[in-house]
C-alpha cells in the first residue's frame, strides 16, 4: 500500500470503479450499500480527498460562510446551530464570522478569493456596503432573519409585521390600552417591521402609542433593563410592554423585579423570537415564536440552488410566526 492512499486504492478495495468513488465523495446518487462500502474502504486505507484538486475541477470548495451578530444574544447561537446542522447534512463545511468585528469585510474577501462558495448573512442593514458589493459581483448570498426592500437577493424571514400585530391584538383583547414598545434599531428590518405591525394594529383600534413609551435602542439586555426602569418609574406607567426581541424582554423582566414589582401583576411583558431561554422558569416569557430550524433549512436550500444555478431568480421565503403565552402575561387570559 502506498504511503498516500488514492481514490484508486479505495476503488480496488471496495470493488467499484473510480467514478463510483468520486460520486460517493461528491454526495452523488449511489445506493446506500455502495456508499457504505466505499466509505468503509476509504476509512480503511486512510484516504483523504484532495480538496484543492477537486476545487480546481469543479470550481467549488464545499464551504459556506455564515455571518452572525453578537453571539451573546441567544438568538444567534440558535440560528447558527440550525444553519450548521443543515449545512453539515448537505456535506458542506462552515466558516463563521462575527459581523460586530470585521466579519462582513472578511466574508466579502472570502467570496472574492474563492475560499467559500457562498455566504449566509444573518444580520445586515439597508446600508450594508459589503452585501451590496457581493451582489454586484453576482456572488451567491442569502439573507436570513433580515429583509432589505428593493434588493435583488435571496431572503428568508419570519412574518415580522404579522407577529407584531398579533402581540397588539392579544394585549388589546385583554383590556390593555396603556401599552409601550421597547424596540431595537430601526435600521434592522426585524425590529422595524415588528414595531410597524404592532403600531398599525394599535392605531386600527384607536390606541395611540405615546412617544415617551416608544423607545429604541440596541438588541441588548442592558437596553431593556434601562428603558424598562425609566418606563416603570415615570409618573404614569404602562400596563403592558412589547419588546421586539427576547433579549430586550429579559432585561425588562429583570428591571421590573429590581424595582420590587411583579410580572404579570404590575405589568405584562411580551418578547419576540422564542429562544430557548424564554421557556426557563426564571423568565417564563410570553413571546412570538419564529420557526428558526425551518428558516435555516430554507436558507441553505436556496443558497445551494443559487450556487448550482446562478441564473435562478431571487427568492423571498417567509414563515408565519405564532404567539406563545407564558407567565409574563396572565395565563388566565390566554
Amino acid at each position: 500500500m502506498p504511503l498516500v492512499a488514492t481514490s484508486n486504492d479505495v476503488a480496488k478495495l471496495a470493488g467499484v470503479s473510480q467514478a463510483t468513488v468520486s460520486r460517493v465523495l461528491a454526495n452523488g446518487v449511489v445506493s446506500d450499500a455502495t456508499r457504505r462500502k466505499v466509505l468503509a474502504a476509504a476509512a480503511q486505507v486512510g484516504y483523504v480527498p484532495n480538496l484543492g484538486a477537486r476545487a480546481m475541477k469543479t470550481g467549488r470548495v464545499d464551504t459556506i460562510g455564515v455571518v452572525v451578530a453578537d453571539l451573546t444574544n441567544p438568538f444567534y447561537p440558535e440560528i447558527l446551530d440550525a444553519l450548521t446542522t443543515t449545512l453539515n447534512a448537505a456535506g458542506q463545511k462552515v466558516t463563521l464570522w462575527n459581523s460586530d468585528g470585521p466579519g462582513n469585510d472578511a466574508a466579502l474577501h472570502a467570496i472574492r478569493a474563492g475560499s467559500v462558495d457562498g455566504v449566509v448573512f444573518t444580520t445586515v442593514t439597508e446600508s450594508s456596503e459589503p452585501l451590496r458589493e457581493a451582489l454586484a459581483r453576482r456572488s451567491p448570498v442569502v439573507l436570513v432573519n433580515r429583509v432589505v426592500e428593493g434588493l435583488s437577493c435571496d431572503q428568508v424571514s419570519g412574518e415580522n409585521r404579522e407577529g407584531g400585530a398579533a402581540v397588539a391584538e392579544y394585549l388589546l383583547r385583554h383590556g390593555h390600552r396603556a401599552v409601550a414598545l421597547l424596540g431595537g434599531p430601526t435600521s434592522a428590518s426585524t425590529s422595524r417591521d415588528r414595531g410597524m405591525g404592532y403600531e398599525a394594529a394599535l392605531t386600527g383600534s384607536g390606541v395611540t402609542l405615546e412617544p415617551q413609551w416608544n423607545q429604541r435602542g440596541p438588541f441588548t439586555h442592558e437596553f431593556g433593563f434601562r428603558a424598562m426602569t425609566a418606563l416603570m418609574t415615570g409618573q404614569v406607567v404602562p400596563t403592558a410592554v412589547f419588546c421586539t426581541n427576547d433579549l430586550i424582554a429579559f432585561g425588562a423582566l429583570d428591571a421590573v423585579r429590581s424595582l420590587g414589582l411583579s410580572v404579570p401583576r404590575d405589568v405584562w411583558i411580551v418578547g419576540f423570537d422564542d429562544v430557548d431561554m424564554a421557556r426557563w422558569p426564571s423568565f417564563d416569557l410570553t413571546t412570538v415564536h419564529q420557526p428558526t430550524k425551518e428558516m435555516a433549512a430554507s436558507a441553505v436550500r436556496i443558497l445551494l440552488d443559487r450556487i448550482a444555478d446562478p441564473e435562478t431568480p431571487p427568492r423571498h421565503s417567509t414563515f408565519s410566526c405564532r404567539l406563545v403565552v407564558r407567565g409574563s402575561t396572565d395565563h388566565a387570559h390566554a
